[in-house]
Formats: C-alpha cells, sequence, structure tokens
C-alpha cells in the first residue's frame, strides 16, 4: 500500500483522536494526556496511538484505563470522520520519548560536570617531565658514537 497515505491517515487519526479527548472523552481518570504520534499499518488495518501523561505513574495509570474504556467511541468517530470502509482498529500505546529524552539530558548533564572536574583539575598543573621530550636538529649529538 501506499506509505503516504498511511502517513496522512495517521495524522488525521492523531487530530481526530486529540480532539475527541478534549471535548467528547468525559471520563474522570483521563489526566492532562497528550497525542504525540500515530502510526497506521500499510494495509490500513491497525493504527497504534502514542500518547504521554503529565502526572505519577498513578495518573498514568488511570488514563491508559480510561483511554482503553473509550476505544469504542474513538474508533466509531475516526470512522465517521475519515470514511472509510474499514476503519483501523486502535491501540493506545504510553510514548517513552520523553523518558529517554529525561535520561539523555542526565547524561550530558553529566559529561558536563565530569569535564568542569577536569578542567579544574588542569588548572596549576605542570609538566611531570621535561617540557619537550624529543631531540631537535640543532641539540648536539655528543656522547652518540657509534
Amino acid at each position: 500500500m501506499d506509505q503516504a497515505r498511511a502517513r496522512r491517515l495517521g495524522e488525521r487519526i492523531a487530530q481526530i483522536v486529540a480532539e475527541m479527548l478534549e471535548r467528547r472523552v468525559k471520563d474522570p481518570r483521563l489526566g492532562f494526556v497528550t497525542i504525540t504520534d500515530t502510526r497506521v499499518t500499510g494495509d490500513l488495518r491497525e493504527a497504534t496511538v502514542f500518547y504521554t501523561v503529565y502526572g505519577s505513574a498513578d495518573e498514568a495509570a488511570a488514563s491508559a484505563a480510561a483511554l482503553t474504556s473509550a476505544t469504542g467511541i474513538i474508533r466509531a468517530e475516526v470512522g465517521r470522520q475519515t470514511g472509510l470502509k474499514h476503519t483501523p482498529s486502535i491501540t493506545f500505546e504510553r510514548d517513552s520519548l520523553p523518558e529517554g529524552a529525561k535520561s539523555i539530558e542526565d547524561l550530558v548533564t553529566k559529561a558536563r560536570q565530569a569535564d568542569a572536574e577536569l578542567a579544574a583539575s588542569r588548572v596549576g598543573a605542570a609538566y611531570a617531565g621535561e617540557r619537550n621530550p624529543y631531540r631537535t636538529a640543532d641539540e648536539s649529538d655528543e656522547g652518540d658514537e657509534l
């Protein structure tokens, strides 16, 4: 199938789901959910909607349960608005991108701290031996006889 069509359908599904969560789904368990991406298979039969939740792990679990219970009404609305012969089945998956970005930021912070400590240890440091341990052409070769 056409990958561009699957991509366009994924964008449309993300828009419809976001509007549904904002206006029509009134589940009290649903927290601050943001739709980050939607991927549709090449045959347009399955759609995976990725989301993030702002809050604690308990709030994320409650939001996941609310999304699972609202899947039917969301799929019906997607079918109505897209006009497809077969509406894709929708699954919700929590997006791990924010956690990955946070861990990368932490690693960069640690690397900067290590660089700062290394730079601080170099202040006032001197060479352990001669400044230039290699021979140059202008040095005399006294004592080097073959």
